[in-house]
């Protein structure tokens, strides 16, 4: 799809926008719309020679079997033969306006929903947090429909043109006169339509609006399931949503009840226009101005018109709801804010910790609210940090730019001495792994969940299990690697969901590690075995006394650079440096133990949490799971 069919600056008629997103479909499938159309023509010309053979069986046939009281039998079977074949041929002319006008759109929809998810992919993160995913969803459902809802009427349409024109044609050279007079339909056609598209434009815009608002309350409803349920808020949810779906009927209806009205005005005027007609033709009949055939032949045009001024009206019925969804489509694909990558790659052979540098970076979700300040520290190659702080205190974003899931307002991070931005595309996802706290598993089996698609084999799957400590319940599962887990893994714990997360960061073997919290719903005995086999020299290795031809094992792989998110005590102690942030700023680091002794607040902070760590407590159900 071309960045913009729509010129904003041009945007002043919904007839003409809506021919432009038209022919955006046409010149991407030129000839599967020149197939529908030629279709589409062949049974408009047909129609048009119904008349020919009605106006010409009423002068041979018809009226000299009134004259002479009898019909011939070779008449009467030519009659029969030229509607019948007429018949024939327009029945293959409407199958393939059907089947062309039908490819068309689907594929149309198709592409553009393809389109639409792959800038949602490609667009940062700071964008998806403006946009609200039940919006997302509806750009890539609704919104496409809409978009390209006009195809299906527009063969039928550019056929019946053709048809118009050809009847348009035969009605002049039959009686002028009667011609004029049943033309004079069309102005009144053309102005029934302005006044319907200038009414109910803005309500299709409306429309759209409140069903992108009405599937982002219902997504809210049903990911907040737990939350909405626990508290007892289902009547709260029910009314907000009823609220929404109240606003959206009130503007259906109003549009249905403007439709209900434009539908038969448009069908009553060609009629009326007949009406005319054949008053005028009884006059001119009489007094010998022209042949019964002619009036006959006339108004059977005239009825012949009538569908494509009403194939036309529904074409152009359309255009307020596609010109609304094409907009709101084409604002995501256009949509500014895509991250630009280098051609930089990291050597294919590196083994073991990567390098991390951050130098005076900055961040701010709002410019007027900073939340990182100058930010400055390393991460030495198998070496271990741990970022603590407390709430808000910007450690989660830290992980999302080492991840460039953002980039820095200001300031810079580096790989290996290579800048994020300048690094290839795929070539930062090669190297570095996140395990976040909230772990999301799709509904798939476990192999599907840890692999992603990825050609690894059984034995890598379980050395990352048994490194993230997960492998005992896995086996334990009905059907082991193959056991499906459902929608975001909820036949597991919180603590076996975040364990089956690290072990899909694992699996790839990752040169830098980065944790955010990833092990909160962990049990402290669980935790520190997890942190020691990240540790070990090979992080994918079993245990010492298992067997060394397992081709998942590689002693010689040095252990990864980790970055953790942490709070535990038992977590701080296993790192090498600690950093500890406090509001935006690096307030102190060193070890564990020198913090301890040189930092109130940071002391303060941590043994916040030494009920939990110095005195056990029993682990919770789901921690056990």
């Amino acid at each position: 799809m071309p960045p913009s069919a729509l010129d904003p600056a041009t945007r002043t008629a919904t007839t003409r926008d809506g021919f432009a997103v038209l022919l955006v479909a046409i010149r991407r499938e030129p000839w599967v719309f020149a197939v529908s159309t030629i279709g589409s023509v062949l049974f408009g010309a047909l129609t048009v020679a119904d008349a020919w053979v009605l106006g010409w069986s009423t002068d041979h046939v018809l009226l000299p079997a009134y004259r002479d009281g009898e019909i011939g039998a070779g008449m009467l079977a030519a009659v029969v033969a030229l509607f019948v074949g007429v018949a024939l041929l327009r029945a293959v002319g409407i199958v393939a306006r059907r089947l062309g006008a039908g490819i068309m759109q689907y594929r149309m929809q198709a592409h553009t929903r393809r389109a639409v998810t792959r800038q949602y992919l490609r667009l940062p993160m700071a964008w998806h947090q403006q946009h609200p995913t039940g919006e997302l969803l509806s750009n890539a459902n609704s919104d496409v429909e809409a978009a390209w809802g006009p195809i299906a009427p527009l063969p039928m349409a550019v056929g019946t043109v053709a048809m118009m024109v050809i009847a348009v044609v035969q009605m002049l050279a039959t009686d002028l006169v009667l011609a004029f007079v049943g033309l004079l339909v069309f102005p009144a056609v053309i102005a029934a339509n302005l006044a319907f598209q200038r009414r109910s434009s803005p309500l299709m815009t409306r429309a759209q609006e409140l069903r992108a608002e009405l599937s982002e309350v219902a997504h809210e409803s049903f990911d907040g399931a737990m939350v909405v349920k626990t508290l007892g808020r289902e009547s709260e949810e029910t009314r907000r949503f009823a609220e929404i779906a109240q606003r959206l009927r009130e503007v259906n209806v109003r549009a249905g009840r403007l439709r209900a009205a434009f539908d038969p005005a448009l069908a009553a005027l060609p009629s009326l226009g007949v009406l005319v007609v054949l008053a005028t033709g009884v006059h001119r009949v009489g007094t010998g101005a022209t042949a019964a055939g002619d009036v006959v032949t006339i108004a059977y045009l005239l009825t012949v018109v009538a569908f494509p001024i009403r194939s036309l009206g529904w074409l152009l019925g359309e255009f307020p709801r596609s010109v609304v969804g094409y907009r709101r489509v084409t604002a995501v694909l256009e949509a500014d804010g895509e991250m630009p990558h280098g051609e930089s790659r990291l050597p294919a052979d590196a083994r073991g910790g990567a390098r991390l540098e951050l130098r005076d970076v900055a961040y701010a979700y709002d410019p007027d609210q900073p939340l990182l300040h100058g930010v400055t520290l390393d991460v030495a190659p198998g070496r271990t940090v741990a970022l603590v702080g407390a709430t808000a205190s910007g450690k989660s974003t830290l992980t999302s730019l080492v991840t460039r899931l953002v980039d820095p307002d200001a300031g810079r991070l580096t790989l290996d001495g290579v800048d994020l931005r300048d690094l290839a595309p795929g070539e930062l996802a090669r190297a570095v792994a996140v395990v976040p706290q909230t772990a999301f598993l799709f509904d798939d089996t476990v192999r599907g969940n840890v692999t992603l698609g990825a050609d690894l084999p059984d034995d890598a799957v379980w050395a990352a299990l048994r490194a993230a400590q997960a492998d005992e319940f896995v086996a334990a599962l009905p059907h082991g690697l193959d056991t499906r887990l459902g929608e975001r893994g909820t036949s597991l714990s919180g603590g076996q969901r975040q364990r089956l997360s690290l072990a899909r960061a694992l699996v790839r073997r990752p040169r830098l590690l980065v944790l955010d919290d990833a092990t909160s719903a962990v049990d402290p005995e669980v935790e520190g075995r997890i942190l020691a086999a990240l540790r070990r020299p090979d992080p994918l290795a079993r245990a010492a006394d298992a067997s060394v031809d397992d081709p998942a094992i590689d002693p010689d792989v040095p252990p990864p650079s980790l970055l953790v998110v942490a709070y535990r005590k038992a977590t701080i102690g296993l790192a090498d440096e600690v950093v500890h942030l406090d509001g935006g700023r690096i307030a102190a680091r060193g070890t564990h133990a020198e913090l301890l002794a040189t930092s109130p607040a940071y002391a303060a902070l941590v043994n916040a949490y030494e009920t939990a760590d110095e005195t056990p407590v029993p682990p919770t159900a789901e921690e056990t799971r």
